[in-house]
């Protein structure tokens, strides 16, 4: 840390920059060997000095602090004039250029080792050292008169000739006449002096490798590029726009207890431990802070754990790194009107001496102190709306008190919450509900407004009606809303006033309502998927947004943390619309709204806010289902219909793909998918693509054969890399990019995005067809721990798996009865994307899943597959303990939906019917004779009897087992025994006179079980009609089996590669090769702590 500190009050004698150590480390080593093999002029040695600045800077600051110790250290009479002497000899020959000619350099290096131990020893100002001081001064004496000195000086023969008389040597003294003050008065500016000397002579690490820490050095390089764009001019405090700044919050954590640090998950891994591996430099300051050598030291005492739990809390994403963040507005405001406001004495005595005050300059309203803290409260306003706050406090919620304490250490955070209160009106006892502003007085929360609400306010979606709400509470002519999963930086905050001068700027015909402002993601440096997601993002707040604010004018708000001109929003409806399903994602209806009413939003790079993402799979593919989901709502909402009959043609194109466009695209790619693959099957299974194939066979046509042969290229997963391959390249230079990009490929980027493409389209054309989008709770723990196979098939299997299987089936199809392909090899080039498709669609929540492929793992997954398939629900059973539970839920969004989406569900079932048809149309049975081909459709109808046959004995075996099973076990056994020896006498019969073959039966089975689902898909869109004709158990057994096969057809290759220890091994290099490129150990966090131990 000393290293980036520069001085706190610099020295008015020196006239030069005193830069950070860390520029000038390395220096003075390297200007010693320049000096002591210097033979030349003095010109040409000083030249070569001057050629690197910060090697002139440090050589004059040694020179000068040396010049400023001896005489702080020496006050003997004789040897000042000694030392004043051999200081106006050296200055002398400098100013004459005779330097060289009058001193040997070769002793110079001894010299400095002398020095270097004399900075030492007043370093540590040890008392007992003082007779090691003297000598060390005689020594340096020693060298400069008699190893450096050419010539000697009169005077300094008769000053030594003087104290050999005496008998008393120099530096020495006596009790009465000290000739040296050792140890010196201790002063901090003494001791920061003296600290930063002995830096300057001893550093020799290179100015790269300064700060060590990753993020601090991407802190200073966004900082100081930033102070090279284009920004407004700051004015001073007193006249720059005030602000507020708003943070919604519900019930996330604010900070953690010692229980969730000591708390460990299967793998025996707690939070603790897992930010100890992920941060190791940061855990060693923390306990050198502390002063403790052992982890067992920290849970000694409370403070000490008190401590730790704030260590650990601002590393998650939790309302105490929130609030610290965002607090360093007031202090960067504090320290900005201190250096407008102060005199140059205060200046000069430095800020520290303001920021600790007396309790009289507390009191006193006229002290700077006073007037900064005035002016601080004046020009900034945090509110933190915890909505249930009140809630929390009544029953006792730790969440609360941790809410409370943040008040009491930010005397200027206020927290807004709304109060539920029986009040009795009329005789009759009723809620009523007020929004409530308080601060912390004496460690307890005072109440400061309580505004009487006409009713229940959350009649919408919660985050925007938590905003509304409490925005009432904030001040000033601008508001930045700020997410629960945010930060700020000091060095960011500075730039706040620059910002808020952009409302005064001239951006076109229409002044800005809503200041764009860029993000930095801080959880992408663990995992592969956190660094994809955290690309992605950066490329959207940076390059995405500067496009779409200019020159293309259709940015809107995409999430905090832009500002927001206050006075023009809460007197235009608000920041925030809040409709319930509509207004989802609320962020961007804001934008809509502010256009709407001729706003303008621009965006600006110059300062930035920290934010946290998702880390884990499902957590990535919660939060794209919600902000899918929104998108469907966008699109059937009236914003989107009138701001596209208010935009001209261009902003209009450019307003559409850049909102729904982008996810209409991701639907209309999957459905190409579907037509190409459903064309192609037609051709073969119809007997078309044969007949077309034989024809241009015959007139030698080969242009249309290569027709017939031609692949479906459509792009996945590679473009969607392409804006964060542009931002990276402008950002660290198109090498880098490459590079970067390259890594990405081979972590299997493309799997991500395109498995990152099927969350859209489904979640996005579900919310079109049907509606009911609603709020997904990601999390936002720390998440790098296996799901079990279980939670990944509840995720993904309607969304991905579902689907993937039936293209995999259609493939397969393909591959059977498709003409055009000769052999293999053009078959794995024409259907190659598709195939792609299929296994980032079925495997990547298993590529992506840490320890996805270890064996043990794997075991315990199939059991607890096995007790959730197999267990019944209920009444308050949950959907991760019970299948049953969790197929229900799944239909939820079939149960608000209207007549025209139950009609298209069982419009897009049908697919499956005339597929099943193409099936028996190429049965050996059908083609065998030509009243098989010619009465094809009388096939068709016996296989559904065969559906129906099925059916009905499973609905006889079920009836079977309720009425049998349990009293006359003899009964079922025979009712089963009759049932499969029908069975089998109807194969029979089949086999000798209908000239059925074994082919038949299998291709039978692939046209059956498509046909099934789709009974089932339609099942559940008639289900109040099901449901009365009693068949709805009959349809859950069915389906039941159906996800069974399923899961066991995705858990057998994922089993298989188990079986293999290097796959488990690849993977997880695969998975977190960046917190492998950065040393850290997440085998042993995989591996468990338990086993480590």
């Amino acid at each position: 840390m000393d290293l980036l500190l520069v001085p706190y009050t610099s020295d008015p004698s020196l006239k030069i920059i005193q830069w950070p150590p860390f520029l000038l480390a390395s220096k003075i080593p390297i200007a010693l060997d320049m000096a002591a093999q210097f033979r030349s002029r003095d010109s040409d040695l000083w030249k070569r000095i001057c050629a690197d600045e910060y090697m002139k800077c440090a050589v004059i600051e040694c020179y000068e602090t040396f010049k400023i110790v001896l005489n702080a250290l020496v006050v003997g009479e004789n040897e000042k004039r000694i030392i004043n002497i051999i200081i106006k000899e050296i200055e002398s020959n400098i100013s004459k250029n005779t330097f060289l000619a009058n001193f040997r350099m070769g002793p110079l290096p001894a010299l400095c080792k002398k020095v270097v131990e004399l900075v030492a020893i007043l370093k540590d100002a040890d008392p007992s050292k003082k007779d090691t001081v003297v000598l060390l001064l005689q020594d340096m004496l020693e060298v400069v008169t008699r190893d450096m000195m050419v010539n000697e000086i009169r005077e300094l023969v008769e000053l030594g000739h003087s104290n050999k008389e005496s008998g008393r040597q120099l530096f020495a003294g006596t009790d009465a006449r000290p000739a040296i003050m050792f140890p010196p008065v201790g002063t901090a500016q003494w001791e920061e002096q003296i600290r930063r000397f002995h830096l300057l002579l001893t550093v020799k690490e290179s100015a790269i490798d300064v700060p060590t820490n990753l993020e601090a050095r991407r802190r200073i390089t966004f900082f100081s590029n930033s102070l090279f764009m284009d920004m407004p001019r700051a004015p001073r405090v007193r006249k720059m726009l005030s602000f507020s700044v708003l943070t919604p919050y519900y019930s996330e954590e604010t900070v953690y207890s010692r229980a969730d640090l000591e708390l460990e998950n299967e793998d025996g891994v707690s939070i603790i431990y897992y930010l100890q591996k992920i941060f190791p430099d940061e855990w060693n300051n923390f306990m050198e802070r502390l002063n403790c050598k052992k982890e067992s030291e920290v849970w000694e005492n409370d403070e000490n754990i008190l401590q730790l739990r704030h260590w650990v809390s601002l590393r998650g994403q939790t309302l105490c790194r929130t609030v610290r963040g965002m607090m360093y507005y007031r202090r960067a405001l504090k320290l900005q009107a201190f250096l407008d406001m102060a005199s140059e004495t205060e200046i000069l005595e430095g800020y520290k001496a303001i920021t600790i005050p007396s309790e009289e300059e507390k009191k006193s309203q006229r002290s700077l102190y006073a007037q900064l803290e005035a002016v601080a409260d004046m020009k900034f306003t945090y509110v933190a709306t915890c909505q249930i706050y009140g809630n929390q406090k009544r029953n006792g919620d730790r969440r609360a008190t941790d809410i409370l304490n943040l008040m009491v250490n930010n005397p200027s955070l206020r927290v807004a919450y709304i109060d539920e209160v029986e009040e009795r009106e009329g005789g009759k006892v009723q809620k009523v509900y007020y929004s409530v502003l308080v601060k912390a007085v004496d460690n307890l929360d005072q109440e400061i407004y309580r505004i009487k609400l006409p009713g229940a306010v959350k009649l919408g979606e919660g985050k925007p009606e938590n905003q509304n709400h409490a925005v009432i509470f904030t001040r000033g002519e601008a508001l930045q809303a700020i997410d629960m999963n945010q930060d700020n930086y000091l060095e960011e905050a500075f730039k706040m006033r620059n910002l808020l001068e952009e409302f005064n700027e001239d951006h076109g015909v229409r002044p800005p309502t809503i200041l764009g402002v860029r993000e930095h993601i801080f959880t992408g440096s663990v995992s592969s998927l956190a660094w994809f997601m955290s690309n992605q993002e950066t490329s959207f707040v940076t390059i995405g947004q500067r496009v779409l604010a200019r020159p293309l004018k259709v940015r809107f708000h995409y999430g905090h943390p832009d500002v927001f001109d206050r006075i023009f929003h809460i007197t235009r409806g608000g920041m925030s619309k809040a409709s319930r399903n509509v207004n989802l994602s609320e962020d961007i209806f804001a934008g809509f709204n502010s256009v709407l009413r001729r706003g303008n939003v621009t965006h600006h790079e110059y300062i930035q806010v920290g934010k946290g993402r998702d880390v884990g799979l499902n957590q990535i593919s919660l939060f794209e289902a919600k902000v899918a989901c929104g998108n469907g709502e966008q699109t059937l909402s009236r914003d989107i219909y009138r701001l596209g009959h208010r935009f001209d043609f261009f902003r209009m194109m450019s307003f559409y793909f850049t909102t729904i466009g982008s996810y209409l695209s991701s639907l209309l790619i999957v459905f190409t998918v579907y037509a190409f693959l459903y064309g192609k099957l037609y051709l073969s299974l119809s007997g078309l693509e044969e007949s077309i194939v034989k024809f241009a066979e015959t007139r030698k046509d080969d242009p249309l054969k290569a027709v017939m042969a031609q692949q479906s290229l459509v792009q996945l997963g590679l473009l969607m890399t392409f804006p964060m391959f542009m931002e990276m390249g402008l950002e660290k230079g198109f090498r880098s990019a490459l590079g970067d990009l390259i890594i990405m490929q081979l972590q299997l980027a493309t799997i991500f995005f395109t498995f990152s493409l099927g969350t859209k389209a489904h979640y996005y054309g579900r919310t079109v067809l049907h509606g009911g989008a609603k709020y997904r709770a990601t999390g936002r723990g720390f998440v790098v721990r296996h799901e079990k196979f279980a939670e990944n098939y509840r995720m993904y299997s309607r969304s991905h798996f579902v689907k993937g299987l039936e293209i995999m089936i259609l493939l397969i199809c393909y591959s059977v009865y498709g003409k055009s392909t000769k052999n293999s090899t053009v078959f794995a080039v024409i259907t190659f994307s598709l195939w792609f498709l299929v296994i980032s669609w079925v495997f990547a929540p298993f590529l992506f899943n840490p320890s996805g492929f270890e064996w043990q793992k794997i075991v315990d997954d199939w059991d607890d597959w096995q007790k959730w398939i197999g267990s019944r629900g209920g009444i308050g059973v949950p959907a991760n303990k019970s299948w049953e539970s969790w197929w229900e839920e799944e239909q939820d969004h079939l149960k608000h939906t209207g007549i025209l989406g139950r009609v298209w569900e069982i419009i897009l079932s049908l697919r499956f019917f005339i597929y099943q048809y193409g099936i028996v149309y190429q049965l050996n049975l059908t083609k065998s004779s030509e009243a098989g081909e010619d009465l094809s459709i009388i096939v068709y109808g016996m296989s559904w009897l065969v559906i129906f046959a099925l059916m009905i004995i499973l609905k006889i075996v079920s009836l079977g087992r309720k009425k049998f099973s349990a009293d006359f076990q003899l009964m079922f056994r025979l009712l089963k025994l009759v049932l499969f020896l029908a069975f089998t006498v109807t194969l029979v019969l089949m086999f000798l006179f209908l000239n059925l073959k074994v082919g038949d039966l299998l291709q039978s089975l692939l046209a059956y079980l498509p046909t099934g689902w789709a009974l089932l898909q339609i099942a559940q869109a008639c289900r109040p009609i099901v449901k009365g004709l009693g068949m709805w158990g009959s349809v859950k057994a069915i389906a039941r089996g159906y996800e069974y096969l399923m899961g066991l057809v995705i858990f057998v290759p994922v089993g298989v590669l188990a079986w293999f220890p290097f796959v488990s091994e690849f993977q997880t290099r695969l998975l977190f090769n960046q917190a492998f490129s950065r040393g850290l150990q997440i085998q042993r966090i995989l591996a468990g702590g338990k086993k480590q131990n």
